[in-house]
Formats: C-alpha cells, structure tokens, sequence
C-alpha cells in the first residue's frame, strides 16, 4: 500500500472526502499556490502579504475545551478555559467537515517540540494556502520523520466555516475548539493564522507538565558559552526583540518546554510583530521582512510598487510576520539548549512607576510569574482610553489547560534547583505614565539586559523600592544611573508616589486568588500597598 493512500485514509478518518488534496508541498510551491488563488499577494524583495478580513488578532472568547472524561478532572475551567460538551463538538465536527467536501486542501505533517524525546506529532489540515504555509514556517519540518510517524494530535482549519451559536453553543460565528480526548482541534470563522499555532501551543501546555515538563510562553537565547536566558512577557513586551541579539544564538522567539535535561524550542520558526519595525532597533527581525518566502500578516503594502509599510496600521496595530526560524542567522539550528542561568521577565508598564530592571528572590519571581502584569495603552483596543492594568498569569493565561499553580510551582522547583537568576524588567514608560513620559530606549533595555546576562549586575549594589519590594541596581554599565530610579525621572515626584500606590494596590487585588495556594513567602514578595 502506497505511502499516499496511507495519508489520504487519514483524512478519510476525520470524514474529510477529497480528490484535491496537496500533501506537504514546499514553500516556493505554497506560495505559488497563495498567489494563483488569490490570497496573497508578492510585496517587494519576496514576501508574500495576505490579510486576515474582520478578524486581526486572537478571539479568546470563542475558544472552548470540550469536557471529556480523560482531561475534564484536571483543568482548570473558568473564563479561560470554556466547557463544551462532547456532543456540541461532535455536531460542529461533522458540520466543518461538511463544509470542506470537494475542496482543494492543503495538508502538513509535522512536529511541535524540538527534543525528540517529547515532540508531539500534528497533521494540519488548511483550506488556504497561506496558512499552510504559516505552519510550515512556525512549525518543525522534517518530512522524512512526519511520513513515518503517525499523527498525534489533528488541526482542522476552516476560515470560510460559521459557527452557529445557536446550534453550536459558541459565542460567535468564530469558534476554536480543543478536544484532548479525541487529539483534535477544530478551528472556523477566523483567518488569523496565530489562532493555528496558539492551539498547538495549547495542547502542549496540556500535555508536557503531565510528562513533569514545564512550558512556557517566552522566547529563549544562549551566549557564546552556552549559558541560556529565558525571556518571558505577553503581547508587546519585547519577548521577540530582545532574544534577537547579534551577540547571542536564538534558540525561539515565543513557546519553550523545561525539562530534567534542558531547554527546548516548541517551534520551528518565529511569529513576529512588525508595526513600525526598524533595521536601526530590530536589524534581524527587519531584514526577514525583505525576504522570499516570510509570510506578512496585514502588513500595508503599496498596490503599485509593492513596498512595505511598516508603520501604517490601518489594518491593525497587530501586523505580524512568519518566517523560519534559519531566517536568522545565529539560530540555534537543534532548537535545544541547556537550563537556564538566567530568567527575565518583560512587562511594559504604561504607568510609568516600574523599575527599568530589578533582581527577584526566588519567591518573587513566583509572586510576579503567577501575576504576569503588563498594561494596555490608550488606543490599542477600543474604550481604552487610559493605561490598563493587564494580569496574565504565566505570562500566558489564555493557553493554559491546567491551574497556573502547576506552573508556577514547576518554575520555581527549575529555578531553585538550578541556581537560575531571576530579572523583572519593564520595557514601558519611564518619565510619566502613557501620554506625558517616554517609552524606554530599547538601547537602555538591551544594555541592562547585556549587563544581567553577562553577571555585570551581580558586583553592584542594591538598593530596595519601598512600594514595589523590588531590588533595583545602583548602577548599570551603559545606562545613566538617573534612568534606574523611576521616582526620579519624573518631574511631579508626589504625582509619581500617587501612580505607584495605584500600580501597587492592582498588584495585591489580583494576587488574592492565589493566595490560598503560595506561602507566605511569595505573599510577602509582592507589592507594600
């Protein structure tokens, strides 16, 4: 029996009836694909630009889990974690098949997770080219291994599917929908593509700390020595940027695993923000942006001479860019790397009062992982229209199938055990809150980043912010020791001890839900309000 009847009973399995079926077709054969159906379209020196429609980013609302006997005692239900039942995803799984009779598909078989010893095994199944695509890049492609190995878990991409809430029991016409029993993922009404790599991401969260591996959302580096530095911190902190270092080896740039042996990349590739990217600040991430076969994601792109605009946002604010991670030129091609010497955790702080970088104790680095703070700012989402407090736990609520807890409590046993030092530093504002102070110099973070990672920061001396209960440096190599006391960079100290009270008060209020499961340590690591 043929290696190709073998595939197409796979997709027999899923109900899925088609003579047009692409299996693992290449990149410069994708993105003819893309280009022949219309999806996309050739910008200047290669890239190939699609847009998204209606939906820009992530629809965290209209994702659900389904409640099944194998996974149902152990996650942690909620707001984040919606219940669906199997007989809804059941109904929504024979209707999106329904949908996709006689359709050109396009199918990848691939793998998440760069340590063979816990790789998970995942067929793709796309109605569009370019998502395809988008998963070849953001994934691990060894097509050998894939044809040989049998799929583990299966993604059903359908943008042009509407989900009807009455007859579904979703929120919307979009829908994603996680069935662990049954090692599937249904994804409809969406042509987002960060909603396929979010899913995976998911799954894994599910099943490696089950396995006694800890994931994670941060991106990860390693200096010439091969000592590792984890960077952790949501949407907009600079996770991508500053593991992108010309002076250390990227090991991934969003999702990795910790386990009894070292670090691992989950992905193949980078998912990166490109609004108002510079060659001067980002020089790497910039140059992939020129490139044949990066997928941008509503990025503006002059109908007639195919050049970028990098800095309109009339699309979103949340333009992306997709492309393999061997784009970049220092990569670390296993995607592995040993523990971590070194733990940042990135938060943009629109109010103005965080320290631009602080030493953490052990507990506090529990205390301000299970917090996971940054803020939105005026203008980023409808109705805001001052700095908003954003708590995110794990730095990555949204992904997470089990109680943050695990997780926490998985990190801090790593990072004790591994001597690792832990770093809060805020990318946000210094000078004043959103509006009246600046965005810190990415030259500053990189330096004081620079000087952590190199122990520079290890023979200086501390002094402790009497708000916040932060260890913040007296001095720092390259950066102006004015820059490292945030009190004194604003003009209106009075108006600064008001914001940071503020700040303070937000911090303790959402750390209340975790404090019945920490100890009293990592209470007392946390905020004086």
């Amino acid at each position: 029996m043929s290696i190709e009847v073998d595939r197409a009973r796979g997709l027999e399995r899923e109900g899925i009836l088609s003579d047009r079926v692409q299996w693992n077709l290449p990149t410069a054969a994708l993105f003819e694909e893309a280009v022949r159906r219309q999806e996309g379209l050739i910008a200047a020196n290669g890239p190939l630009a699609c847009l998204t429609g209606q939906h820009t980013g992530r629809s965290p609302n209209d994702k659900f889990l389904v409640r099944e006997p194998s996974s149902e005692a152990v996650i942690a239900w909620g707001t984040v974690n919606r219940a669906m039942e199997p007989a809804q995803f059941d109904l929504l799984h024979r209707d999106v098949v329904t949908s996709l009779q006689g359709k050109e598909l396009f199918v990848l078989d691939c793998f998440a997770g760069a340590d063979p010893k816990y790789r998970l095994g995942v067929r793709i199944i796309n109605e569009l080219a370019w998502h395809n695509l988008f998963c070849r890049h953001l994934f691990i492609d060894e097509p050998a291994a894939a044809e040989a190995a049998a799929p583990q878990f299966t993604i059903i991409d359908a943008p042009s599917f509407k989900a009807d809430p009455k007859r579904h029991g979703t929120n919307s016409e979009v829908v994603i929908a996680v069935n662990f029993g049954k090692k599937l993922v249904l994804i409809g009404g969406t042509s987002y593509a960060g909603e396929m790599k979010k899913s995976v991401f998911t799954v894994l969260n599910y099943i490696l700390p089950l396995e006694n591996v800890l994931s994670m959302h941060c991106s990860a580096n390693a200096g010439k020595d091969g000592d590792v530095a984890l960077f952790f911190g949501l949407s907009g902190t600079g996770k991508t940027t500053l593991s992108s270092d010309s002076d250390r080896r990227l090991i991934g740039d969003d999702e990795h695993g910790w386990s009894d042996h070292g670090i691992f990349n989950f992905e193949g590739g980078c998912y990166a923000k490109t609004i108002r990217l510079s060659a001067e600040a980002e020089p790497q991430i910039y140059a992939t942006t020129r490139r044949f076969g990066t997928v941008l994601e509503n990025v503006v792109v002059d109908e007639k001479t195919r050049e970028l605009d990098l800095a309109d946002e009339r699309y979103t604010e949340n333009t992306r860019a997709a492309y393999p991670i061997s784009f970049i030129d220092n990569a670390v091609p296993s995607g592995q790397g040993g523990h971590p010497k070194n733990v940042v955790m990135l938060t943009a702080d629109a109010f103005g009062v965080l320290p631009p970088i602080s030493r953490l104790t052990p507990e506090a680095a529990m205390y301000h992982f299970l917090s996971g703070y940054t803020a939105k700012v005026a203008g980023t989402e409808k109705g805001v229209t001052e700095p908003k407090a954003t708590f995110s736990t794990c730095f990555g609520a949204p992904f997470l199938p089990l109680a943050p807890s695990r997780y926490a409590r998985m990190l801090g046993e790593r990072i004790a055990g591994h001597s690792a030092r832990v770093w809060l530093v805020n990318t946000g504002w210094t000078g004043g809150p959103y509006g009246v102070g600046n965005r810190m110099k990415i030259a500053h973070t990189r330096a004081m980043i620079r000087a952590a990672l190199s122990g520079a920061l290890d023979r200086v001396a501390y002094e402790k912010d009497p708000v916040f209960n932060l260890d913040i440096p007296t001095i720092c190599p390259d950066v102006s020791s004015g820059v490292l006391k945030p009190r004194n960079t604003w003009t209106d100290g009075a108006r600064y001890d008001e914001q940071a009270a503020r700040l303070a008060r937000m911090f303790v209020e959402n750390f209340k839900t975790f404090e019945p499961g920490v100890t009293a340590d990592v209470r007392a690591a946390g905020p004086n309000a």
